[in-house]
């Protein structure tokens, strides 16, 4: 299932893989739960990974044998920034569309509304 943000802005891997950082961002990942996780092809968060970690989006926390694992870097102003923005497009796309109202049910048109519904 894509997620809110992902229609609204994309489903690159760039917007995958930080998607699935922020809203999984307890804990540290590695690059193959990343993939797994993220719907991301393997080869390609590899590649992707080491990007974001030199651009400081993401930093390793911890090595376990050859496996490395990374987090969100929430200390950079920049990924703080996008969190907010990502959380802020899914909240304006599940909120309610409402539709601007007169003061009174006078102003529309009596297209289905029985006589005593209309003024009350």
């Amino acid at each position: 299932m894509i997620s809110k943000f992902l229609r609204k802005q994309g489903a690159t891997t760039k917007n995958k893989i930080l998607g699935f950082f922020i809203t999984y961002s307890d804990f540290d990942y590695s690059l193959k739960e990343i993939a797994r996780y993220s719907g991301a092809g393997y080869s390609t968060v590899k590649i992707l990974i080491k990007k974001l970690e030199q651009d400081k989006w993401l930093v390793p926390t911890r090595k376990i044998s050859k496996i490395i694992l990374y987090k969100l870097n929430v200390q950079n102003l920049e990924v703080s920034k996008f969190i907010d923005f990502y959380w802020e497009v899914i909240d304006n796309s599940i909120k309610p569309k409402t539709k601007e109202k007169d003061n009174d049910f006078m102003g529309y048109s009596n297209h289905g509304l029985s006589a005593s519904a209309k003024n009350t």
